[in-house]
């Protein structure tokens, strides 16, 4: 199978004579422009998936799926819930919890975190939370026989300077009124466990206790704060919780993971969409050197122009050829970035040699997640811009008038 003549050529034009080595240059920044930018695209757009699939882990690996709370704060009769809650197809399980906001005190040190009581045999049914322990024994969370156990997170626990079989003292400010006001009320606990989500709003904000202890301590006798559920498709979230809203009644509230986080996954998604438009910049600076070389180009093959058309060839056949020369440099530049891209991303998804600090992006390192989408569009985006650049030189040189040329020869 033979080549047409105008891809030949355009072969042919991408390599220079040794005379003009500047050309062939020109050419080779063109192609690295367009593999750069590819390449930071690519490793960018990974990123911010990567950021965005890490926090959704870490905060569904805490959290519930759905969430059902009181309008008062409270819910009573937990068992009529749960009977309503045992015919629902899309519920994998559910469980009941106490939540509360108190403070850990250890000697001088004092922390407000948020206290969740929980029945460790549903909550590890629920959530993954319980899956995180790195020190300690979940079973001690109810006490034996004496101190009532509590669990801290990694980071809560370094700040109190606390280990495994430590007393603390957890104070709420909501106690018993007395001749002077307001008492807070006071309780000791033994540091049962330590987990560690590696997101560091939950390892230094939260702590978990028994149930029963937590509804004691706030005087809630039976009733509960809400109830966890977890679903079979965590995308169908929304829609569980409209029906639920619908059957359960104004007497309680019905919130999903994404209702939860809005803000904080509407802000990944649109900073994601910010730094593809940004980054694309840099493949367009890439274009205008492709404009530059390919207008160069022109200039030093007039004389073959002429020739081409002085025995035949029609301004088409002449656009032709520079349109597939720009088109080559695109597609050896978007291949060169989306190796390089591709092989940078494994890299740092496989030895996370950035490391962050934990407390400021609430990750220890640099996730990524690359998404065939990204690459796709990333891809078809530059090879796109890449043949746009090449019709100005391309127009050029097709209304080269081939009598100036030839006209000394």
């Amino acid at each position: 199978m033979r080549l047409p003549y105008q891809v030949f050529i355009a072969l042919r034009y991408l390599r220079s004579r040794k005379k003009h080595k500047s050309v062939s240059v020109n050419t080779a920044i063109s192609i690295g422009g367009v593999a750069v930018g590819v390449m930071a695209l690519l490793v960018v757009l990974s990123v911010m998936s990567g950021f965005q699939l890490d926090l959704q882990k870490k905060i569904l690996g805490a959290n519930a799926h759905v969430v059902i709370v009181g309008n008062r704060g409270t819910l009573s009769d937990y068992q009529s819930y749960a009977e309503k809650l045992k015919s629902e197809k899309n519920v994998v399980s559910f469980a009941p919890f106490v939540l509360g906001q108190v403070m850990v005190t250890s000697g001088s040190r004092v922390h407000g975190v948020f206290i969740r009581g929980i029945d460790p045999a549903d909550e590890s049914k629920t959530t993954e939370i319980l899956s995180h322990i790195k020190d300690g024994d979940i079973r001690k969370l109810a006490g034996d026989g004496g101190l009532p156990g509590l669990v801290l997170g990694r980071e809560l626990a370094g700040s109190l300077g606390l280990l495994v079989g430590d007393t603390v003292n957890i104070v709420s400010p909501l106690g018993e009124i007395g001749p002077l006001g307001m008492l807070p009320k006071v309780k000791k606990f033994r540091v049962a466990a330590i987990f560690e989500i590696g997101m560091f709003e939950y390892d230094s904000n939260l702590v978990l206790a028994d149930m029963k202890t937590t509804q004691e301590f706030f005087g809630m006798k039976d009733d509960i704060t809400g109830i966890e559920l977890r679903l079979k498709d965590i995308y169908r979230a929304a829609s569980v919780r409209k029906d639920l809203q619908e059957k359960l009644g104004p007497r309680v509230f019905v919130k999903d993971w994404m209702q939860m986080n809005k803000n904080l996954f509407s802000a990944l998604k649109l900073e994601k969409f910010a730094m593809f438009i940004i980054l694309v910049l840099i493949v367009l600076v890439a274009s205008f050197n492709i404009i530059s070389n390919l207008i160069m180009n022109v200039i030093e093959k007039s004389r073959e122009i002429a020739i081409l058309k002085a025995m035949g060839a029609k301004s088409s056949g002449i656009m032709a050829v520079f349109m597939f020369q720009g088109l080559f440099i695109g597609l050896i530049g978007t291949a060169i970035g989306l190796a390089g891209g591709y092989s940078l991303g494994r890299l740092l998804d496989k030895y996370q040699f950035i490391r962050l600090p934990a407390d400021v992006y609430y990750l220890s390192h640099l996730p990524v997640k690359m998404e065939t989408t990204d690459f796709v569009v990333v891809c078809t985006s530059a090879v796109l811009i890449s043949f746009l650049a090449t019709i100005y030189p391309a127009w050029q040189a097709a209304r080269l008038n081939p009598v100036e040329p030839l006209r000394y020869e």
